[in-house]
């Protein structure tokens, strides 16, 4: 039987197990992948201490980790068009992505350029879908100025290299530690921490035009201010702060058509995935740890063909 990395109940890591479980059958408009990559991301491990999204029920324990993925079809469902067995694909699985064989909607699946490897096609879904639909929603013209509350993670090092092909002025909060990184992903970086919204007002003196968050919370709080409209500000982190504060949470459009756009940048390298470490899925346990202590810079990514931990 097919193995998959689990929680077993709602709590922490100790809830975390690898399990063997049925081979998923592909229903009507869904496709059977077999894993080559999975993203990790902090919603993963939220989930299982249960922290959900307003009006999202609880999973049926056991619940599979994940919800990003990049494999090969291998079976297709009814009334499925555009994928056929043997194509390579990412998109976003129903019932978890740590998982050997996951079912994706074709609806939340696009075809993997040849020019991206397996582990870089595996954060599109999340991190550079989320970083495509809030520049989206956000519209800033070319020459605004930009905060991205959060710039060392994987959605905020991919949000500021899309706001700058843009032609967006990037200011990245980032820990001290990621200074480099940020600046070299083309944004200016300010250090996070007390008095945060005091060093990018010295970035930004006249003001902000956008707020892409995604840390919540104080700095949130702290840093709204700052924007000449509220309505420039979302979140992907605290959208009950951010309606409080005049924003709004993140829009996301899980479809065939934006997962294939992202995918198409990547190749053409507008930008790099930031993916900074590849685990083997037998370590999905040490990547959700690192996750969820929070010291991670860009994106790690489990690979289920790999025997040997790589680091890039």
């Amino acid at each position: 039987m097919p193995t998959a990395y689990v929680y077993t109940a709602i709590g922490g890591p100790e809830t975390e197990a690898f399990a063997e479980v049925p081979e998923p059958v592909p229903g009507p408009g869904q496709l059977l992948v077999r894993v080559r990559a999975a993203g990790v991301n902090p919603a993963d491990w939220k989930r299982r201490a249960g922290h959900l999204s307003p009006g999202e029920a609880p999973p049926p324990l056991p619940a599979v980790f994940g919800r990003e993925a990049a494999g090969t079809v291998e079976a297709v469902g009814e009334g499925v068009t555009g994928f056929g067995v043997g194509d390579e694909v990412f998109g976003q699985p129903v019932g978890g992505a740590y998982a050997q064989y996951v079912l994706v909607p074709a609806t939340q699946a696009a075809h993997k350029p040849a020019a991206l490897a397996w582990t870089d096609a595996a954060v599109l879904p999340i991190a550079a879908g989320t970083a495509y639909d809030g520049l989206r929603q956000l519209g800033l013209p070319a020459g605004a100025t930009l905060l991205v509350n959060g710039a060392g993670g994987g959605v905020g090092a991919i949000a500021v290299q899309l706001a700058r092909h843009e032609g967006l002025t990037v200011i990245g909060t980032a820990s001290a530690a990621k200074a480099d990184f940020v600046t070299s992903l083309g944004a200016v970086h300010v250090p996070s921490g007390p008095g945060v919204a005091d060093r990018v007002r010295a970035a930004a003196p006249d003001g902000l035009d956008g707020l892409f968050d995604l840390v919540g919370g104080e700095p949130l709080r702290e840093l709204a201010p700052l924007l000449r409209e509220p309505a420039g500000l979302i979140t992907g982190a605290d959208r009950a702060t951010a309606a409080e504060l005049g924003g709004s949470g993140i829009v996301r459009h899980r479809t065939t058509e934006v997962f294939g756009t992202v995918g198409r940048l990547a190749a053409e390298g507008v930008f790099s995935t930031s993916v900074t470490q590849v685990l083997p899925f037998a370590e999905a346990g040490r990547a959700l740890r690192a996750v969820e202590e929070g010291h991670t810079r860009g994106k790690i990514v489990l690979d289920f063909d790999a025997p040997d931990t790589q680091e890039r």
